[in-house]
Order: structure tokens, then C-alpha cells, then sequence
């Protein structure tokens, strides 16, 4: 990429896109393309067919689509599956007739199979059943992998698909119904923390083991990977290592400075015992994480403090 290309970050005000938004202004690219979801109706594919010939952009970070926790894809799996199609297939065929240079898809570990081995290595997908929880969700992704590996293979173009492990930092969802488990717990604590509660409830046994990859860590890894791979095989990004939901929750505590009881309900599911994704692949490319789970997350809490309950 050169610093004067015209870059759209599709999904600019989320975590990842926001965490992509100030990676590229910090390394000098600044004719940068950014639409709310307001302004850019990414599921209308008309929209987005104006909006590329339009804008004649050079590279695109897709990193825009509907997430959510598990109660989220429990309670919603048609909006999870139609919504990811639409906007993954609509910014993928325009960016296509609009010959735009280069594009990355973000992806989700949660398209590996619910039991496959671990460390989780890029060649387990399709080799099992997913998790059911969020099915549509992962299979609406592997759909997009597929489509980027289809285009290149038909067209020519240069269409690479990363999977980034649970990701969290600045602008995350800290909604306690549709949010992941990480912000969930900071938020938990934290007004458990501020009203005097007793105790924090945590969903599930605790039993589970998560990787976490702070968000600019993430945005770093999608530059590298914009700039040095090209290929259809998709590429992991992680630390390669991970902590059981028990640890996260005390580590947690210990960030927010909560001083009560923990109790974990073993009546809500689980989901997917282990996510550790093996990050070879990215490391023998040259690229390492840097932010640490305890500094990030202290990190995270400073500037929830700051936006959040002035939100809220």
C-alpha cells in the first residue's frame, strides 16, 4: 500500500475497524474511506455497487459484520447468518467489478470445529461439526473465506482471509446480553465494584479456555498481513496462548479492584471447551503479538471508565 492509496475500512466505529483506523493513521495513511451504517447500507447491494464506483478505492479492510456473544447467536441466528451474507458478499463482488487492489477479510476462530484438536491449526476447518451455538454465524464466515478463495481462483484477485482469535480493547460492546465474555466480566465487576454487590455472577463453569488478542495488536497483524501475504489459505492471528474463564475472571476482579465473592453458573452452556489458535504460519511471516492480557486489560478498563458510564 502506498501512504496517497484510497482505503476503505468497512466497519470503521467498531473494535476491529476503529483498532484499523488509527493503525493506518499512526503509519501515515491518511486518505482513508470511512462510512457509518447510516450513511452505507452494507446489506443493500445496491448501496454498496454505488458506493465502490464511486469512491475508486484501492484496498479494503473488511472488517465490518454482526456480532455478538452466545445469548446473541442463541436468540438470533437468522439475523447473524443473513446480515454476515449480505454484507461480506455485496463488499466482495463490488470491490471485484470496481478492480479494487487488495482486500482482507476478517474472519472468526468459531469456523473451526467445536472439537478439533488444539492449538487450533488453519487446516482443521471443515473438518467437523461447529459448535452449534453460533453455527450461523461461522458458517456465514466460512462462506466469505470461500468467496475470496473462489474469486481469486476465477479472477485473479488479490483476496486474502485472516481468523483472529477473541479480540478486545477501546470501543468494545460491553452490552451484557449481546457482548463477549471478556468486556461482559469488566463490566460485571466494575459495577459490582461501584454498587457494593456482594458477589459477581459468572455464566458457565469457568472450566473453558479463551486466547485474547488486544485490538491494536490485531489492527497491526491485518497491516503486516496487507503488506506481506498473498495466498488463498487463510492465516491465524493470535498469541498462542490462552486462560481458563476462571483465571480471566480473577484477573478481572484484580483489575477492577472488586473485593467480592465469585459464583459461577454451571446452568448456563459453556460453548466450546478450548479456542487456542496455533499461530506458526503468522510468526514464521514475521509478526508477534506485543500488548499482554493484564496490561491490556487495564488498558481497556481506563477507557471504559471514561466512555462508558459517561454513556450510560
Amino acid at each position: 500500500m502506498e501512504r496517497h492509496s484510497r482505503i476503505y475500512v468497512a466497519g470503521h466505529r467498531g473494535l476491529v475497524g476503529s483498532a484499523i483506523v488509527r493503525a493506518l493513521e499512526k503509519e501515515g495513511y491518511h486518505n482513508l474511506v470511512l462510512r457509518s451504517r447510516k450513511e452505507l447500507d452494507l446489506r443493500d447491494s445496491r448501496q454498496v455497487d454505488h458506493f465502490f464506483l464511486d469512491q475508486e478505492i484501492d484496498y479494503v479492510f473488511l472488517a465490518a459484520a454482526k456480532v455478538g456473544g452466545i445469548a446473541a447467536n442463541n436468540d438470533q441466528p437468522a439475523d447473524f447468518i443473513r446480515d454476515n451474507l449480505l454484507i461480506q458478499t455485496n463488499i466482495i463482488d463490488a470491490a471485484y467489478r470496481a478492480r479494487v487492489e487488495k482486500l482482507l477479510f476478517l474472519g472468526s476462530t468459531c469456523i473451526y470445529p467445536k472439537l478439533a484438536p488444539q492449538p487450533l491449526k488453519e487446516e482443521y476447518l471443515l473438518t467437523g461439526a461447529l459448535e452449534p451455538t453460533n453455527a450461523p454465524y461461522a458458517v456465514a464466515k466460512i462462506a466469505g473465506i470461500t468467496m475470496c478463495q473462489s474469486y481469486n481462483r476465477q479472477y485473479g484477485t488479490k483476496y486474502i482471509s485472516v481468523m483472529p482469535t477473541n479480540i478486545y480493547g477501546p470501543n468494545d460492546n460491553f452490552d451484557l446480553y449481546s457482548s463477549h465474555v471478556l468486556p461482559a466480566l469488566l463490566r460485571k465487576f466494575h459495577e459490582a465494584k461501584e454498587q457494593g454487590s456482594p458477589f459477581v455472577e459468572v455464566w458457565g463453569t469457568g472450566n473453558p479456555r479463551r486466547e485474547f488478542l488486544h485490538a491494536d495488536d490485531l489492527a497491526d497483524a491485518c497491516l503486516f498481513l496487507m503488506r506481506h501475504y498473498e495466498g488463498d489459505e487463510i492465516v491465524n492471528i493470535g498469541v498462542g496462548e490462552d486462560i481458563a474463564i476462571k483465571d480471566l475472571a480473577l484477573l478481572i476482579r484484580k483489575v477492577t479492584g472488586y473485593e467480592g465473592e465469585i459464583r459461577f453458573n454451571d446452568a448456563v452452556p459453556d460453548g466450546t471447551p478450548r479456542k487456542l489458535v496455533d499461530v506458526t504460519k503468522l510468526t514464521g511471516l514475521g509478526w508477534r503479538a506485543g500488548i499482554g492480557l493484564e496490561d491490556g486489560l487495564r488498558q481497556v478498563y481506563a477507557d471504559f471508565k471514561q466512555t462508558f458510564t459517561v454513556k450510560n
